[in-house]
């Protein structure tokens, strides 16, 4: 979700009201996710390298969170939304931590939608994550090297029993993936927009749905 500052700039206005109508962008697209069909919705929330942004940036992109964690679950669990976070979230502050896990607990029977917020999440930090963790268990004697396969690799990402992304939407005109679900994006479609993340919402994100329906999936068998 890219464009934020750019945004906020183009207006003359400091950063911060960038990231809140970014909020504004995150309803929209939540709303209207379900009624194209899609069961499974990622936002690049916070990555592990937005920690280098100044120090008060980052209190304002916290202090968002917790307001959105504060105002938003109690409508996204009426309307059948399941939240499910990664990325190394247990590094995030004890009060953010904990209405995680009150949010995920309140909304993990519900259906209609899964929504995966992706917090102090880096792709790189995710693998190493998964290495360490299957070299502990090889050491240990719980897991036999020749084991180790693409399944098994799957199984420890933070995604696991998340189906992988089908499309993946890209921003503010940037053409990158930016250490987002590097793993599980092997096969996705990539659909990049100029549009700032503020401006975005139900029609942009039908409009790359729509792009999406078009392409041809080899998935390299031909």
């Amino acid at each position: 979700m890219d464009g934020n500052g750019r945004w906020a700039k183009a207006r003359h206005l400091p950063r911060v009201m960038g990231h809140r109508k970014g909020v504004e962008a995150v309803r929209r697209t939540i709303e209207a996710a379900p009624d194209l069909g899609i069961e499974v919705l990622t936002l690049y929330a916070f990555s592990s390298e937005n920690w280098r942004r100044p120090a008060d940036e980052v209190s304002d992109l916290m202090g968002l969170l917790r307001h959105y964690l504060r105002t938003e679950i109690a409508e996204l669990h009426s309307n059948g939304v399941r939240l499910r976070f990664i990325g190394d979230t247990a590094a995030l502050s004890s009060d953010v931590v904990a209405m995680l896990e009150q949010a995920r607990s309140l909304t993990a029977a519900n259906t209609r939608m899964t929504l995966v917020l992706a917090l102090n999440y880096g792709s790189h930090d995710e693998i190493v994550r998964v290495a360490r963790a299957m070299v502990a268990e090889a050491a240990s004697g719980t897991l036999a090297p020749d084991a180790i396969d693409p399944a098994a690799i799957e199984a420890r990402l933070d995604t696991a029993g998340l189906p992988p992304p089908d499309l993946v939407i890209r921003t503010s005109g940037e053409q990158r993936l930016s250490n987002f679900l590097l793993w599980q994006s092997a096969y996705a479609e990539l659909v990049f927009t100029d549009e700032l993340w503020p401006d975005f919402g139900g029609e942009s994100l039908k409009r790359a749905v729509a792009a999406f329906g078009q392409r041809d999936r080899r998935y390299g068998g031909r």
